[in-house]
């Protein structure tokens, strides 16, 4: 069987008289004149060596070949057209991507990637979210969301939360028995260690806040000392489990706030550790100089009221 086509604006014709069975609402539609449709359906027919359209009184009615092929077309037709739109809007929409560590995607950002979509339509956002911190300069990524790295001298960095750190769980957990009343009873239910050490970039400064003793050192308890518990090397995992009442977790307040205002977590004890790093938006001035990467740092700073680094 042969795979050749007749001409396209013929079949366009065809499938628009298939529709409206009128040579004068077809031609309406296609912007042409009724003899110029007629003349296109003809030559179709020719082509193919069969009649498609036939008189019926004072209208028109589709052949046997007109019937088999009318279905195929207007759904062809139909793709076509969905086709040139998506080429077209394309075109018009601004694509950026944001590479940011997980815990802060899942637990912050995303949930209100929403908003910024309502108001910015048009801008496609690619969340890359890896522990891995991408080169600004030399990889895709128009923006990073970074936590304890410091910026490059020639970035554009904004400060987006100062962290604190505390110790948190599940209200079942907090409740007991053991009740959590004091530091010391920390002694008596299983923590949740958060092993950094296979992060090259992290600094040992931002690993010292994720360790039990050195935290309770630095909220004045370093007398207690900690029960033993279950070790994870991903973040997200630990306040899972904190959250499941597997044990209690040192929580990045950024990352935990949800959860806490949700009453899935809480801390049971009033100090928390603050610390000297914390989550920077850092972008190049190249990248900057895009509309809809500055339009991401702007609505992303308004959120949190934040200033540059």
């Amino acid at each position: 069987m042969s795979d050749w086509l007749p001409s396209l604006n013929g079949l366009r014709a065809f499938e628009a008289l298939s529709r409206h069975l009128s040579y004068r609402e077809a031609a309406d539609e296609l912007h042409v004149t009724p003899a110029a449709v007629k003349q296109l359906v003809s030559k179709l027919e020719e082509s193919l060596e069969t009649r498609l359209v036939q008189r019926q009184g004072r209208g028109l009615r589709l052949t046997r070949a007109g019937i088999a092929g009318r279905s195929n077309l207007q759904g062809a037709f139909k793709q076509l057209t969905a086709a040139v739109q998506k080429m077209r809007t394309t075109v018009r929409r601004q694509t950026m991507t944001i590479s940011v560590e997980p815990s802060f995607a899942t637990s912050w950002l995303v949930p209100r990637l929403n908003a910024f979509k309502v108001t910015n339509p048009d801008i496609d956002v690619l969340i890359d979210s890896s522990l891995r911190v991408v080169d600004l300069d030399r990889e895709a990524a128009d923006i990073g969301i970074r936590y304890g790295v410091k910026p490059g001298r020639d970035h554009l960095a904004y400060r987006l939360f100062d962290d604190e750190i505390m110790a948190v769980c599940s209200p079942s957990l907090a409740e007991g028995p053991p009740a959590l009343e004091r530091l010391e009873d920390l002694a008596k239910v299983p923590l949740l260690h958060i092993d950094m050490s296979e992060l090259d970039w992290m600094s040992p400064s931002t690993e010292y806040w994720f360790d039990w003793d050195h935290w309770l050192v630095a909220v004045g308890a370093g007398g207690v000392r900690p029960g033993e518990g279950l070790r994870f090397n991903d973040y997200n995992l630990a306040v899972q489990a904190a959250i499941a009442g597997q044990g209690v977790v040192l929580g990045s307040l950024p990352i935990v706030m949800g959860a806490l205002d949700a009453g899935l977590l809480l801390s049971p004890f009033s100090v928390r550790a603050k610390t000297d790093t914390g989550y920077d938006l850092v972008t190049t001035k190249q990248a900057m100089a895009r509309p809809e990467v500055a339009k991401f740092v702007e609505w992303i700073l308004e959120e949190l009221g934040s200033t540059p680094v």
